[in-house]
């Protein structure tokens, strides 16, 4: 029962981010939650955070360098505190217009109906070579080298 009172309470933060409700966005969390990225060199947003003030700056931050062309969290796994989410992504760099896509995890653990800690697990590469490289040419696969 506790697994499924915790996948809904994260279907729900999914849901809040989705229409930009960040109210109850940040309602879905603990004050002193614990957030994780996949660090990516030079890449601002990326890293560890606590708090919501910190992820609020984290979204600040994300929302100046990304457009997402695509957020979707595709299947639910929970077991006892923990709910892992597998999901795929695509987005494209404001300043390079490349574009990135990437499956990814995210690990939540809840405490008392509210998410304490997310990790999300992404491909760094993938976010090196998007912000580091020209755009990429007409038909070149993201996280590909642009051809010479």
């Amino acid at each position: 029962m506790l697994e499924q009172q915790n996948v809904k309470a994260v279907q729900e933060c999914y849901a809040a981010y989705g229409r930009k409700d960040l109210d109850k966005f940040f309602a879905c969390m603990t004050p002193d939650i614990d957030w994780e990225l996949t660090e990516v060199p030079g890449v601002s947003f990326t890293g560890k955070r606590k708090g919501c003030e910190q992820i609020a700056e984290y979204f600040e931050q994300f929302d100046e360098k990304l457009a997402i062309r695509e957020f979707t969290p595709r299947e639910f796994i929970a077991q006892g505190d923990k709910v892992v989410v597998l999901g795929h992504s695509a987005w494209t760099t404001k300043e390079t217009q490349n574009d990135i896509e990437s499956d990814w995890v995210h690990v939540f653990t809840l405490r008392d109906g509210r998410v304490s800690a997310f990790r999300e697990y992404l491909g760094s590469h993938l976010g090196i070579e998007c912000f580091e490289c020209a755009p990429l040419a007409a038909g070149t696969a993201a996280g590909s080298p642009a051809p010479h």
